[in-house]
């Protein structure tokens, strides 16, 4: 399996804060399964002021670690990017972490608060995709005015981004509203990704068998490769190549 989001760098965000927590975590993600992992900093100014620059840095720096340590985990990097202003900023500097290029689209985590859909959301991916930018979503089931009103997220939808839920609101993880629209999301085929959105070893572990497991069972052996191994491959292949 391919996990798309997960935060395994230490000391950059709101995910490990010593490499060996960053190890433990990549032990645990191999355990389970996953063979392939971009780590996906928070770009949020203000407040964790990553860079294309230092997430690629820390990236090259775990790799290094993952070598001495003979875990088996490949590595790319990418970055989770609040919707915000500052994104038109950095994107005329060419300072965002995307995944790669998939239909002429560079592909970026876009990440909404979680309580609420920032006003000229809309309007800013609309932007995004006119200057050749996919976003893909980042766990919307879990934004709480979607949870109220899955009709909020339709217009991201029609726009034409893709979404990536959390595997353990699959799984109830989450609670039973985030658990409740991820499984429409999936009736309805409109999720891309299935990502852990992994931050520590205990409650945001970076592990997606379970979630392999219970989609397999509900919507088939097919679904579940497509959204954690076959799409995940085709966003990320130019770091895997």
């Amino acid at each position: 399996m391919i996990d798309l989001h997960c935060h395994l760098l230490h000391g950059v965000d709101d995910g490990p804060d010593l490499l060996e927590e960053s190890l433990q975590l990549c032990r645990m993600a191999v355990a389970d399964g996953i063979t392939h992992a971009i780590v996906t900093p928070h770009i949020h100014p203000g407040r964790w002021d990553n860079t294309r620059e230092s997430i690629e840095l820390g990236c090259n720096n775990l790799r290094r670690a993952l070598d001495r340590n003979n875990i088996p985990l490949r590595l790319g990097f990418a970055a989770e990017v609040r919707v915000a202003d500052h994104i038109m900023q950095l994107v005329a500097n060419d300072d965002l972490a995307f995944y790669g290029e998939v239909g002429g689209y560079k592909i970026m985590l876009l990440e909404f608060p979680h309580g609420h859909l920032v006003p000229g959301s809309e309007e800013l991916v609309q932007w995004l995709l006119r200057q050749g930018i996919r976003p893909l979503i980042a766990h919307p089931e879990r934004n709480k005015q979607i949870m109220k009103n899955m009709s909020h997220l339709q217009p991201f939808i029609d726009a034409g981004c893709w979404l990536q839920v959390t595997a353990g609101s699959v799984t109830g993880h989450f609670g039973e509203k985030s658990m409740a629209i991820a499984h429409q999301l999936l009736q309805d085929d409109a999720v891309t990704v299935l990502a852990s959105d992994g931050h520590n070893a205990g409650a945001r572990p970076p592990v997606l068998s379970q979630a392999y497991a219970h989609v397999a069972a509900t919507y088939g052996v097919e679904r579940a490769r497509r959204l954690m191994l076959d799409a995940p491959a085709a966003i990320s292949a130019g770091q895997f190549a």
